[in-house]
């Protein structure tokens, strides 16, 4: 059974939907200047981001925080 989190702005929401949204918004270059990792600026694509992304919790962080200024508020 699924908890309900009601004050969490990024309940329901995968990591992959977050790229998806912030590259389509953004694109990888505005995305990159943002937020400064080579996922974002070398050959970048979802796969690669979300790999790296899973791996470090403070770029994830910044994802996440970029996703919930940009589409939350």
């Amino acid at each position: 059974m699924a908890t309900e989190q009601p004050k969490n702005p990024l309940h329901g929401i995968t990591l992959e939907q977050i790229v998806v949204e912030l590259e389509q918004h953004y694109g990888w270059e505005t995305l990159a200047s943002k937020i400064n990792i080579n996922s974002f600026k070398n050959d970048p694509s979802v796969k690669s981001s979300l790999k790296f992304l899973r791996k470090t919790p403070w770029a994830r962080e910044q994802v996440e925080q970029l996703y919930i200024r940009t589409f939350k508020q």
